[in-house]
């Protein structure tokens, strides 16, 4: 392509390509991508494609489109930003073929930026002043000809320039210099060198960790364990790089890359012809001073954006099973939030949340005062179950609960709940919007109650990211982290779908459509005029206009509808033809080939939508949570003190993190179950055996009695037993493990080597800020032999009795 004004501002992004990669990536079809991006274009949401536009993206799932639009949203921003640096560095007189060819084969926004750097920056670079002053031809003549040519041709371009001297090229060895600078710049700026060194630097590269202090430090320190660690760049692990991206931003620690440069240069010159020792030269200062150092910002950014994404993959699978647990419809509940200075606050709910009244108890100061109590609300209202928060003094409140329950022969169970954000609601605008007039521990009291009633009704009102299933959820990029949680949330709401009449502002405003302003309009409307009758009544809604009825019409149930498809999945646009399936149904019948194929043809409809609203008037309203666990009710109280290795316990997972899983089993203290003990088998990711929300049956392997610490193990008894007895072998297994560190530092590559530092900056979420030398190799580093999460793990020290 001729680089001229004309061809560089014809450069549009080519959509259709950007809609082939991805096609191609998902292994779906170009047309079903495209299908996406317009309904997306056209305002349509994820929830609302996926369930109502089957037809048109060809029965993509949820996932499907939701990666369809995403991937197409980054690859065209990645594109404009490619066309908007091509046209920068024209508008500036820099762009010629090899870079123009070098901006078309990035494949990354990072390649693309390091090119754009130099041209952004006041301060010009060596090789662009070369440019300036002539040596452009020179640099030519070195990369195509032998070192005799360019020794030859150099005295030409020396030159004085006494109005701008700086352009001047006093001598032949300065114009050698000079174009030396021009090749190493381009050698620099090419994506296959780049990729290359990449490629070479993670294959035999390390990271290296130094703590920052002496010993009192190190032994007090929450990172004791990266004092002196190292790890091979190709085996990096999530949340280890969080750990560490934390500690150096603490300054605790100081983070290296260990890379071989002298091996990088030999590939580099095994890849390219050279003609002569300028040539050579050239490359070796391009890797060293220019292409080595941006290769290596890449490396560790990747890493952190990596770690990110993974952190926030782990929290958002976790929110999505604890928002998926079943509610337990149509009981009476009493809420009660521990507490010992300020009391226990109880507070009763009816069948749908509803307040009832509340009262305090002091269980340790008079726990027969606090029986009378409980048993007398229990009474009172009707109460079937007892949700008690895990919070401080939860045990003392459980033991009073069971002897109340047990001494009165009370009709009614506990469970203890989850109570993490329970303070965060009761402190929010929601729930003084809610309750002005009760104090913010009552609300506490009836937050924990409402999470057993409709765990997803109540915990929309709280931030995703106080719930607590999540582990790195403070180290990764908050916006992202956010946005994520938020499509998580709304995934969950539409998924499971929405009472109009009952549904707060807060669950509304997940609904497909539907945002916060439009909620609660909703919620006034249904205060002035009572109930909402039918999905036609929301057209009167301020602000309900018609895209947005489309949008959310859907999802939201009402069941006191005369109209029995208003609570079905059945969208108001295929309502002429749910009746008429309706009728068929209803009478006993099954819609014959021919009767299918004419209500295809009259409605203008697929088999898709017509098999799904077979199905939803077959079986109106399934529940998505049906599936899942409910809730572990319980009769008795066991203490930290009763526990022994050996007993089996009934558990619900907590939180499932890269190392194992946090287990709730009925006491303060969680408990948990290593990776290494999930299963007989070896299990890589622990979500292949748990997820939050499960309920099983776990063994007690450990207790640690100074720290209240509790090990579990889902193992069989045998596997476990041979498995402590080869840890008793002691120095043998130590051994093992030191040599295992010693061979990997080994593979990260021998010889020469330079240790780099591609260090974050503090604030910075994702991009590195520079590359300096560091310290010198250590000569033997030490290297953790597996990931036992001990960074934010409050059961470090049992973890380190848990070595494979």
């Amino acid at each position: 392509m001729e680089l001229t004004e004309s061809a560089i501002a014809g450069l549009r992004v080519d959509e259709v390509a950007i809609m082939d990669r991805i096609a191609a990536e998902l292994g779906i079809r170009t047309s079903q991508v495209s299908a996406v991006v317009s309904l997306v274009a056209e305002g349509s949401t994820i929830p609302f494609i996926s369930r109502y536009r089957k037809e048109k993206t060809g029965n993509l799932d949820e996932v499907q489109v939701r990666d369809s639009a995403h991937k197409f949203e980054s690859g065209k921003a990645l594109e404009e930003r490619r066309l908007e640096v091509i046209k920068g560095i024209f508008a500036l007189g820099k762009l010629d073929e090899a870079l123009y060819s070098s901006l078309r084969k990035a494949l990354t926004l990072s390649e693309i930026e390091d090119i754009w750097t130099p041209f952004k920056k006041k301060k010009k670079t060596r090789g662009m002043l070369a440019l300036e002053r002539g040596l452009g031809p020179l640099a030519d003549i070195m990369v195509s000809a032998d070192e005799a040519a360019v020794d030859t041709a150099a005295p030409g371009f020396v030159r004085e320039i006494p109005e701008t001297p700086e352009l001047g090229v006093p001598t032949a060895r300065e114009a050698v210099q000079g174009a030396m600078d021009i090749v190493a710049e381009r050698f620099s700026q090419d994506p296959d060198n780049r990729r290359a060194v990449k490629q070479f630097y993670i294959s035999v590269g390390s990271l290296k960790v130094k703590g920052v202090g002496d010993e009192a430090k190190k032994e007090a320190s929450t990172y004791q364990m990266y004092y002196d660690y190292a790890e091979p760049l190709s085996a990096l692990k999530p949340h280890r790089i969080l750990a560490i991206n934390r500690g150096e931003r603490e300054g605790e620690l100081e983070v290296a890359l260990d890379v071989d440069e002298d091996g990088a240069v030999a590939l580099l010159l095994e890849r390219t012809r050279t003609f002569n020792r300028y040539h050579r030269e050239a490359i070796d200062e391009g890797l060293r001073r220019l292409l080595g150092p941006a290769v290596l910002r890449e490396i560790r950014s990747e890493a952190s954006d990596h770690a990110d994404g993974h952190g926030i993959t782990v929290f958002s699978q976790n929110l999505r099973n604890l928002l998926m647990q079943p509610p337990i419809k149509g009981t009476r509940v009493l809420g009660v939030d521990p507490g010992i200075r300020t009391g226990t606050k109880c507070a009763a709910l009816d069948e749908t949340g509803k307040f009832l009244d509340y009262f305090l108890i002091f269980q340790e100061r008079d726990p027969e005062a606090a029986k009378r109590a409980i048993i007398e609300s229990v009474r009172k209202h009707d109460l079937k179950l007892i949700a008690v928060g895990n919070g401080t003094a939860s045990h003392e409140t459980q033991e009073v609960v069971a002897a109340a329950i047990a001494e009165a022969s009370l009709p009614c169970e506990f469970t203890v709940v989850d109570e993490d954000g329970a303070s965060v609601y009761s402190a929010s605008d929601v729930a003084r919007d809610e309750f002005p007039e009760l104090d913010l521990t009552v609300r506490g009291a009836i937050s924990i109650g409402r999470r057993l009633q409709d765990p997803l009704a109540e915990l929309v009102k709280i931030d995703p990211k106080s719930i607590g299933v999540g582990l790195y959820q403070h180290d990764v990029n908050q916006k992202r982290l956010s946005d994520t949680l938020d499509e998580v949330v709304g995934s969950v709401v539409n998924n499971v779908g929405v009472n109009l009449n009952t549904a707060s502002a807060s669950l509304l405003k997940y609904v497909s459509g539907i945002n916060s302003g439009t909620a609660k309009k909703i919620v006034k409307y249904r205060e002035s005029n009572g109930s909402i009758t039918g999905r036609d009544q929301l057209r009167k809604i301020p602000g309900m206009g018609e895209k947005t009825f489309e949008q959310c019409a859907g999802f939201l149930k009402i069941p006191e509808s005369g109209n029995v498809l208003d609570n079905t999945w059945v969208h108001p646009e295929n309502y002429g033809l749910a009746e008429e399936i309706l009728g068929l149904v209803r009478g006993g019948g099954e819609p014959t080939a021919e009767v299918r194929a004419s209500l295809k043809e009259k409605y203008a409809v697929g088999d898709s939508t017509l098999n799904d609203i077979i199905g939803e008037i077959k079986r109106p309203n399934r529940d998505p949570r049906e599936g899942f666990p409910k809730p572990v009710l319980q009769k008795g109280v066991i203490r930290f003190e009763d526990l022994v290795p050996g007993m089996k316990v009934t558990g619900k997972v907590k939180n499932v993190v890269d190392f194992g899983a946090f287990v709730e089993i009925g006491i303060k203290e969680s408990a948990l179950i290593h990776v290494s003990e999930l299963s007989d088998r070896f299990v890589k990711d622990p979500m292949e055996v748990l997820k939050v929300g499960d309920v099983r049956e776990f063994r007690i392997i450990s207790i640690d009695v100074v720290r209240k610490r509790i090990g579990l193990s889902l193992k069989s008894a045998l596997k476990s037993q041979a498995k402590g007895e080869a840890q008793q072998q002691g120095p043998r297994q130590q051994e093992r493990h030191e040599s295992a560190g010693a061979g990997a530092a080994k593979a990260a590559g021998e010889g020469p080597r330079r240790v780099l530092v591609a260090r974050k900056g503090p604030g910075e979420a994702a991009r590195p800020d520079r590359h300096s030398k560091s310290y010198e190799k250590p000569a033997q580093p030490k290297r953790e032999a597996e990931d036992d999460g001990m960074t934010y793990n409050p059961f470090a020290e049992l973890l380190k009795n848990k070595k494979r």
